[in-house]
């Protein structure tokens, strides 16, 4: 079976972990035979397909982003006019809500993921070809069944992920982009309305040391740029000074971090202060100055300690 993975980003600068986060999970299953076609959403549209239909795969498997959004489905959809037999699977923040319609309006799609995949793709590629007797029971697809049912199965959370296999381990991590990308925990909890991150409960954590070792291979690549994805890098202090502490470990590397001003508490004000200069690329949240606003959207923090926060981080 061969699976092809389209790689569609914003800009040559970015490079999705979809592919390697999903690869090092099953890397090992000689039965599948994985390509990938890169690209950016302003390349040509034809030269796409026409790599894509060069793999003959037959599965055509994508991210599906608000930014690649159409002309994601420009190009699977003239893909599959170009190989009917082909099975066309899509995963990605756009399908968190309900996929019905955007099932029917794009019949050449066989089925959405809707949440977390490293533990239920694998699932499904076992049984890619067995819709009928199969699918209705892996979490988080979605499809239209024979007799065009539209088939819910809820949404997929990883429920082991310290255990997932590092995305760094797979041969499609690409090290040569100007910064890779690092997620020490998954969730989020914060309840913002407007955030699609705000339903993604528990918090769920990577263990210190192995976050060590995945930055000491990160190290020896000479990455210079640590983007780390967490939603909320200090929404636990404890837990946020300890990967401070981490961090000095590797002075030649700037980390870039997402951080709650008004969740600044003494002790890691302490800590930030002590860090060499160079060290973090800090990102601070202030989603609005009304405090009616944060109240209906339900986003944890006060205003006025938000702003002393940032006061503080601007210092």
């Amino acid at each position: 079976m061969k699976l092809l993975w389209l790689d569609l980003n914003s800009s040559y600068a970015h490079s999705s972990l979809a592919l390697p986060a999903l690869h090092a999970q099953i890397a090992e299953d000689t039965m599948i035979e994985w390509c990938m076609v890169s690209a950016t959403i302003n390349e040509n549209i034809g030269n796409i397909v026409q790599q894509i239909y060069h793999c003959q795969p037959d599965i055509i498997a994508a991210t599906n982003w608000l930014f690649n959004h159409e002309q994601l489905l420009h190009i699977v959809s003239r893909a599959k006019s170009l190989l009917p037999n082909s099975s066309v699977i899509l995963g990605g923040p756009e399908f968190l809500g309900d996929n019905e319609d955007f099932l029917r309006r794009n019949k050449f799609v066989s089925g959405v993921f809707r949440g977390e995949g490293e533990e239920v793709f694998p699932i499904w590629l076992k049984v890619w070809n067995q819709p009928v007797k199969e699918w209705s029971s892996i979490p988080g697809l979605c499809y239209l069944d024979q007799s065009e049912k539209y088939q819910d199965n809820g949404i997929a959370r990883v429920i082991h992920f310290s255990e997932l296999v590092p995305p760094e381990k797979s041969r499609f991590f690409n090290w040569s982009k100007p910064f890779v990308q690092l997620e020490t925990t998954r969730g989020c909890f914060n309840t913002c309305a407007f955030c699609v991150s705000g339903g993604e409960k528990p918090v769920r954590t990577i263990p210190i040391e192995a976050i060590r070792e995945r930055l000491n291979v990160i190290h020896q690549h000479n990455i210079k740029n640590v983007r780390v994805l967490d939603r909320t890098f200090n929404y636990n202090s404890k837990r946020a000074k300890a990967l401070l502490d981490l961090f000095r470990e590797y002075p030649d590397i700037c980390f870039h971090l997402e951080i709650h001003p008004a969740l600044l508490t003494e002790e890691l004000k302490e800590e930030l202060a002590t860090l060499p200069k160079g060290l973090l690329h800090l990102e601070a949240g202030i989603q609005s100055l009304r405090e009616p606003v944060l109240e209906q959207s339900r986003r944890i923090g006060k205003l006025n300690d938000a702003l002393a926060g940032l006061k503080y981080l601007c210092s």
